[in-house]
């Protein structure tokens, strides 16, 4: 198995290489000019447009943004084996540095999302396994549905003008992880408002992946129930509980290990509208304001974090699928 792994790990710098290659190329695609945004405000005023494409061009010059893009590229290609993704050109500090600010709040949100997520759609799918098309059953069919179907984006305004405050109650905070003034508080007092500030973004980052993983919990379970080594069991004598808990659950989890392929990106990446609509500073606004300022370094950076992150989750959903499921061997595929 060892092998197996180590070829998949020397495989992920050739994949990571053009992963990097395709993106550098769309995001140079895009409209708009990172020197003239940059520039925009300080030669607005200003009536003489030769001084102000003069000005544009040597910002240009300074940012290499004047270099064709193969020599962008492999400048860019440089920098990253040594670990340096180089400085924002919206304000010029390190990119490792906004990366160290917004990744711990991204992980911890999308952490909490994703357990509560977990916890609440396996018990869910093998509830409504178990007690197929009974009314418990239809009912969490129909509203599974329905959470599925739903936006992000307009649960969380919904969120916002119903309990946070906007034509209808104010329960809950709808801006930031804490209240103004929060940090003179006690202890106690700071986790309370910030597990407040939390419900809501959690809540719509929630939903959605618990009704996609319950989803697939039911089919798994109810493929697993229906086999062959199940009916064995039964005729055993074994309680039910110990033929759905022992024995059918952990093969059903294959298809949930699968799915955890996504989680270290999702943990790490955050949530762009989520993170926006509620104006948190993680890695998902960071996101979508290194793409309104066209801001490549950074846009790189993140793509590149998020490839990475990619691959080795998928590397990880490989070797968990050898420990849910001991007939899984990669061994043959090794030699």
């Amino acid at each position: 198995m060892s092998g197996y792994f180590i070829k998949r790990l020397l495989l992920m710098i050739p994949t990571l290489i053009g992963i990097s290659l395709i993106s550098f190329f769309i995001i140079q695609l895009a409209p708009g000019d990172p020197a003239t945004l940059k520039m925009g405000n300080a030669t607005s005023g200003m009536q003489n447009q030769a001084m102000v494409e003069q000005i544009i061009k040597e910002t240009r010059a300074i940012y290499g943004l004047d270099q064709p893009l193969y020599i962008q590229y492999w400048r860019w290609v440089k920098r990253i084996a040594t670990l340096d993704f180089g400085e924002s050109l919206v304000d010029h500090r390190p990119i490792i540095d906004k990366l160290k600010e917004r990744v711990p709040v991204s992980v911890r949100l999308s952490f909490i999302a994703l357990v509560f997520a977990y916890l609440i759609a396996i018990p869910m799918g093998i509830y409504s396994a178990t007690h197929q098309y009974s009314v418990g059953d239809k009912i969490s069919t129909v509203v599974l549905f329905a959470l599925y179907s739903l936006p992000n984006f307009w649960v969380a305004t919904m969120a916002i003008v119903f309990l946070g405050g906007g034509d209808f109650w104010s329960v809950f905070p709808v801006a930031g992880l804490s209240s103004f003034g929060a940090e003179q508080w006690s202890a106690f007092d700071q986790f309370k408002d910030q597990v407040w500030h939390l419900i809501l973004p959690i809540t719509c980052l929630t939903y959605y992946s618990m009704a996609t993983l319950s989803r697939y919990m039911r089919s798994s379970m109810l493929e697993v129930i229906r086999q062959d080594f199940i009916r064995t069991a039964r005729a055993k004598g074994l309680s039910e509980h110990i033929v759905i808990y022992r024995h059918a659950l952990r093969n059903s989890l294959i298809p949930i290990v699968t799915l955890m392929a996504d989680l270290l990106p999702a943990l790490i990446g955050g949530s762009v509208v989520v993170e926006t609509i509620f104006s948190i500073p993680g890695m998902g606004q960071l996101s979508w304001e290194s793409v309104l300022n066209r801001d490549y370094p950074l846009i790189m950076a993140i793509f590149t974090l998020s490839a990475m992150l990619t691959l080795f989750g998928i590397l990880l959903s490989d070797f968990l699928h050898t420990l849910v499921d001991p007939r899984i061997s990669y061994d043959n595929s090794a030699s």
